[in-house]
């Protein structure tokens, strides 16, 4: 029997739970040894807090980060939070990223061009997590409350990932929409799909509807609120594996809810859509948008262009029905050539970072 892998926590949660404890002491708590943080979705984690220690102007805390059974390269290094309170008439707080922590310097990010790159989920995580801790301690505070998230060793992580790459500078990004780190075993990922085909099956279906993760699915059911629980299956970047099984579970139809990222890479025929393996072509994209007669200028920044999103947002707004429905008809071509079934129908539901529904198959019901 195989030992099941231990979850761990992501940089949003370690950057909360320092935060948290840095303005516990400021408030004349004594440190904490661990601390319980508010998850982005729902519910609460517990997490240890490595030191901390009062500065001149407010406290620092230190949490080290864990991937559990699934470390990245921000796993075993310290995330620090600087807490300090300044007078004001009311209670405000300012979030900012100090040493270690990126700067956007290109557009089609999470966060502006100039900003530090903590990501808004765990931008949001962070500031409930003081909000709470003040309710706690201080409930009648006035005065301004900075935080500054810190990475001492940022930059040099940074250059084990893509940052560089895609415009983000000086270190690392804050990050994560659930708060947690799941394990991300390939075998036991296939094995979940292969065992729900299976169960929607055995339950009469005959249409599947796959979802790159949990937000696309949330946002799918959100939609479509009638959908069979057993009917939706988290795929994640398996696109030609979920396909191929799907065919051998003789789905008639089958569905993905996606974002505008993986529905370029299926769209230019990627078996898997890790960014870590498999990087979007941009010049092909390009090419695709001058196709469609998009101006030669536009089509050439796209080239230089740094994310899906980004040439998205640079897509003229009456041009961006034309230019999804490309890239759903490669997709679905793609989608059918996986599967071996030139017949099986293919459908898409394409949502924005916001939960917006911004395309669907016309026959979706």
């Amino acid at each position: 029997m195989s030992k099941e892998l231990r979850e761990g926590y992501t940089t949003g949660s370690a950057a909360t739970a320092a935060a948290m404890g840095a303005i516990r002491v400021l408030l004349g708590s004594g440190p904490p040894e661990q601390i319980e943080i508010p998850l982005p979705v729902k519910g609460t984690l517990e997490i240890p807090v490595a030191w901390i220690r009062k500065e001149k102007a407010g406290a620092r805390a230190a949490v080290i980060k864990d991937g559990g059974d699934d470390p990245d390269a921000t796993h075993g290094h310290e995330i620090h939070a600087v807490v300090e309170i300044h007078p004001a008439d009311s209670l405000r707080v300012e979030l900012n990223g100090g040493t270690g922590v990126g700067r956007a310097t290109l557009p089609g990010l999470p966060v502006p061009v100039g900003e530090a790159a903590i990501n808004p989920v765990p931008r949001r995580q962070i500031i409930a997590g003081v909000l709470k801790e003040i309710s706690n301690t201080a409930p009648d505070l006035c005065g301004l409350v900075k935080i500054t998230i810190e990475v001492p060793r940022g930059e040099e992580i940074a250059k084990e990932t893509m940052n560089a790459r895609l415009g983000i500078l000086g270190g690392i990004s804050i990050l994560g929409t659930q708060g947690i780190v799941r394990p991300y075993s390939h075998a036991s990922w296939k094995a979940s799909i292969a065992q729900s085909l299976n169960v929607a099956r055995a339950a009469g279906l005959d249409e599947i509807t796959f979802t790159t993760g949990r937000r696309s699915e949330r946002f799918y059911l959100e939609q479509f609120p009638r959908t069979p629980q057993i009917g939706m299956i988290q795929a994640a970047d398996f696109f030609k594996f979920s396909m191929q099984q799907a065919r051998l579970k003789k789905m008639h139809k089958i569905r993905w809810s996606i974002f505008i990222g993986k529905l370029v890479k299926h769209a230019m025929g990627f078996p898997y859509t890790h960014a870590k393996d498999w990087a979007i072509d941009f010049d092909l994209l390009a090419d695709w948008c001058a196709e469609l007669g998009m101006p030669e200028k536009l089509v050439e920044k796209n080239r230089a262009a740094i994310t899906a999103r980004h040439i998205y947002e640079m897509v003229p707004v009456e041009s961006r029905e034309a230019f999804i429905s490309m890239l759903v008809r490669k997709a679905c071509e793609n989608g059918r050539a996986f599967s071996g079934n030139s017949e099986v129908a293919v459908e898409y539901v394409l949502f924005d970072f916001d939960g917006n529904m911004i395309y669907k198959s016309e026959d979706q019901k």
